[in-house]
């Protein structure tokens, strides 16, 4: 079960992140799945709206899996993402800056679908880099 968990987690950047398929939300999640952590309004809608704000503001973004644990109905990702801030995020006009943002989410999943996902990330670091906060 660990290994089916981690890798329809996987999945999520693979798939939507890194091949912009936001058609794989729908099989990957649950349509009422909640997110926490500062990503965005919960169900599949939302999460749509998430991933387009970012993929529209950085369209070469590429998501690594650095590490990845299971046990039982959780797993654990730690990922890095990198990206070229060419379109506009709410409040900040597009830099054309290359950007590093590391960050871990843990997934709950029952009956192969995700449920629940908890994500924190360094949006500290993608401001300074942005130039939106002094470092």
């Amino acid at each position: 079960m660990s290994e089916e968990n981690k890798a329809i987690a996987r999945r999520d950047y693979e798939e939507i992140w890194n091949n912009k398929n936001l058609d794989a939300i729908d099989d990957l999640y649950e349509p009422d799945h909640i997110r926490r952590g500062g990503l965005g309004e919960p169900g599949n809608e939302g999460y749509r709206q998430f991933v387009t704000l970012y993929t529209d503001a950085f369209p070469d973004l590429h998501f690594t899996v650095e590490d990845i644990f299971a046990e039982g109905s959780k797993v654990v990702i730690r990922w890095t993402a990198n990206g070229t801030h060419k379109g506009d995020l709410p409040d900040i006009p597009a830099t054309g800056t290359l950007v590093t943002v590391t960050g871990i989410s843990i997934y709950t999943l029952k009956n192969g679908k995700i449920v629940e996902e908890w994500g924190q990330w360094d949006s500290l670091g993608l401001m300074q880099q942005l130039g939106v906060l002094d470092q």
